[in-house]
């Protein structure tokens, strides 16, 4: 965690929404801490839309206590949105104006504008300042959208899917933009559906499936992902079987056209194990990769439609 005076910027405790009958999020409770890159996963229907509208306070809640940045979002106090900026999905934006001319009208709507040097140069935007909106590539609006957001220092900033659209480079570069805010000592709630920018940017992450939170920590911890096993995969010379293999820590080994596959706890041992005896047998482990469940591996098993579930079943989002 990067910064942390006291107090969450966000506290939710059994929050609730419901839409007559259907309950689309039921008892969610989890803080976000200052200067914390919070992420929210979940697939479509799961209700992360719906608590996400709740915090920036464009829905109201069925019941629970919601605090962000010490305002309950449901009065739409002025302090709040003061301290608060959010980059939607889509903004509109006035077409005509240029980069410069955008901001500098923004920036009169806050009490305490940052600079928009300081801005344009934060989302790597200084070279367009003076170019039309409407000529902006996809990347190019996607990081105006965050100037604007940007433009009245707010201490909290809500993302929600800030790279769709995006080219590898594109995302890469907006990677590193957000990690700029956090330096910069600013909350971010994050939500994604992309698994590599959840683990690249979060220091927490809380997924939720059926309007629930089921799991909620550390990107690398989980679901117990630290505590999964290990998988070393090298292919073996024709005439090398699992038999002539040495012996090590494992949990299966599995041999399948020349590809094989060792599951284990104890990798560091196994695999010196293993190339010690290809070095002293003067053999090639040839396509050698050790790896561990990923996040996306675990997101797809904690978020697999339960038994009890009917096909298609969805609460609102």
């Amino acid at each position: 965690m990067r910064f942390q005076p006291e107090g969450p910027a966000i506290h939710v405790r059994g929050l609730s929404r419901s839409y007559g009958e259907i309950d689309a999020v039921r008892e969610v409770s989890f803080e976000v801490a200052r200067g914390e890159v919070f992420c929210l996963l979940g697939p479509n229907g799961a209700g992360k839309t719906t608590t996400v509208e709740i915090l920036e306070g464009y829905r109201e809640r069925s019941g629970g206590e919601v605090s962000v940045l010490g305002f309950d979002p449901a009065r739409g106090e002025r302090g709040m949105r003061e301290r608060v900026g959010i980059v939607l999905q889509q903004c509109g934006i006035q077409q005509d104006l240029s980069i410069s001319e955008l901001l500098e009208m923004y920036g009169r709507y806050h009490r305490h504008p940052r600079p928009i040097d300081e801005v344009l140069e934060l989302v790597e935007l200084d070279a367009k300042r003076g170019e039309r909106t409407r000529a902006l590539s996809g990347g190019q609006r996607r990081r105006l959208d965050l100037a604007l957001a940007l433009i009245g220092d707010p201490e909290l900033i809500f993302l929600d899917e800030p790279t769709t659209g995006f080219d590898p480079a594109a995302r890469r570069a907006a990677w590193s933009t957000i990690r700029s805010l956090c330096e910069l000592g600013k909350t971010v709630f994050l939500t994604t559906h992309f698994m590599d920018e959840a683990q690249e940017l979060a220091d927490r992450v809380a997924i939720m499936r059926d309007g629930e939170i089921i799991a909620l920590g550390a990107p690398d911890e989980l679901g117990g992902r630290d505590a999964r096993p290990a998988e070393i995969r090298f292919s073996l010379p024709a005439r090398i079987g699992l038999d002539d293999l040495p012996l090590m820590p494992y949990e299966r080994c599995v041999l399948d056209h020349g590809r094989a596959l060792v599951v284990t706890h104890d990798p560091v041992v196994a695999l010196q194990l293993m190339t010690g005896w290809a070095i002293d047998h003067e053999l090639a482990l040839a396509h050698l990769s050790v790896s561990q469940p990923t996040l996306e591996d675990i997101y797809l098993e904690l978020t697999a439609p339960r038994r009890d579930q009917p096909i298609g079943e969805e609460a609102i989002a």
